[in-house]
């Protein structure tokens, strides 16, 4: 068994657990000849030989170590009064290491009444600095003011630790809070990329079949082109659900899922939705597609998709380079045809993209060049993987 499963399966443990050794390493100090005259000695009581009531001061401080996270204020009650009788009575065994112990955890870990638990604490030690001195102590106020600063240090080592743990949390929840809010954004632009260019191909199609009921064979043509179109969008979104389903297995995906980097397959599409394009590949795409590429992608369908909505007709040109250090994407449509849209746009598209491109490093324009031509281009830097 290696570190990381002995680690994995101790934290597996209850807390109760996993401070039981603590607590019997408190328990068996004093049994040690060098730690025998190593305690706390607050007031400079006359030593005593161990007896059996210092048996039990030991267990006092030591057993409820045990539950100093579980339960900490029984823990810090316990113990303090096992440190008085160990104190009164001239053991100073080293189990009195304990009380900055459950001092620390108490600070560290008790969720209600905090202050209300400091204030008691302080205000018990007051007795103990009595009966210390009714014990024949020789100890100055100085040694009683100083022995308490000793310990509220260690109660604002454990509120130190507190706020730490707290405000680990809260970086982790806004952290995790972030990677929700990304993947909510990445999730809708790629509803919209599949959904906005499959339903624009659907409309353009079915449009077109309003001008061809005078012949059969080209009417079917066009109507089995939109049963396609639909069915690769029903595709689509079945492959966008499932990678959403928490208990997607990425390793048995469905071999019929859409093919990010199938460009070819796009521009195809999209002639069959009446749109003149023509496409040049340069460069060998990877074998794997990772973010550029998929990026890449949508580039394309995105461009082809406005080419479909504002520019019907027009001739369109798809050049796409992979490069060893970028992918350059350019979709340039004409000035020439029906200028009406033949679907209605929301403008998120190209935002989207750009956004998308931004994170990887990229760039991205679009805009109109003289004589009428629509010019999308984008470069994405290449070995980002997905």
């Amino acid at each position: 068994m290696d570190r990381d499963q002995v680690a994995t399966r101790w934290r597996g443990l209850t807390v109760t657990v996993r401070d039981l050794p603590l607590a019997a390493l408190v328990a068996v100090a004093p049994l040690v000849p060098s730690l025998q005259h190593q305690g706390t000695q607050l007031g400079d009581v006359p030593h005593r030989p161990v007896d059996a009531l210092a048996v039990a001061a030991v267990a006092l401080q030591s057993a409820p170590l045990a539950v100093r996270r579980r339960l900490p204020a029984v823990c810090l009650a316990l113990v303090a009064l096992g440190f008085a009788v160990d104190q009164v009575r001239g053991y100073h065994s080293v189990a009195s290491i304990a009380l900055p112990v459950a001092l620390v955890s108490t600070a560290a870990h008790l969720d209600r009444f905090r202050r209300t638990t400091a204030f008691v604490a302080s205000a018990a030690y007051v007795p103990l600095a009595v009966a210390l001195d009714r014990s024949g102590a020789r100890e100055q106020v100085s040694g009683y003011l100083t022995f308490y600063l000793v310990l509220a240090a260690a109660w604002c080592v454990g509120v130190w630790l507190r706020q730490s743990r707290t405000a680990e949390a809260e970086h982790r929840a806004h952290a995790a809070e972030g990677a929700r809010v990304a993947e909510r954004t990445r999730i809708a632009h790629e509803l919209h990329d599949v959904v906005t260019h499959h339903v624009t191909a659907m409309v353009v199609q079915a449009e077109a079949a309003r001008y061809r009921t005078a012949d059969p064979a080209a009417l079917d043509e066009t109507l089995t082109a939109v049963t396609d179109t639909g069915r690769r969008a029903i595709t689509d979104l079945r492959h966008l659900l499932d990678v959403l389903d928490p208990g997607h297995d990425a390793a048995r995906a469905d071999p019929r899922a859409p093919a990010v980097g199938d460009i070819a397959g796009l521009v195809e599409q999209t002639r069959r939705a009446g749109q003149p394009v023509e496409l040049a590949e340069e460069g060998d795409p990877p074998a794997s597609a990772g973010s550029a590429e998929a990026t890449a992608y949508r580039v394309v369908q995105e461009a082809l998709t406005n080419a479909l909505k504002h520019a019907h007709g027009r001739a369109t040109t798809v050049h796409v380079r992979h490069g060893d250090e970028a992918i350059t994407v350019e979709v340039r449509t004409d000035g020439t045809g029906d200028r009406s849209p033949a679907a209605p746009g929301g403008g998120r598209g190209l935002v989207g993209l750009r956004r998308r491109v931004d994170v990887l490093g990229g760039e991205l324009s679009a805009s109109g060049q003289p004589g009428g031509a629509f010019v999308v281009h984008a470069r994405i830097p290449s070995g980002t993987p997905s």
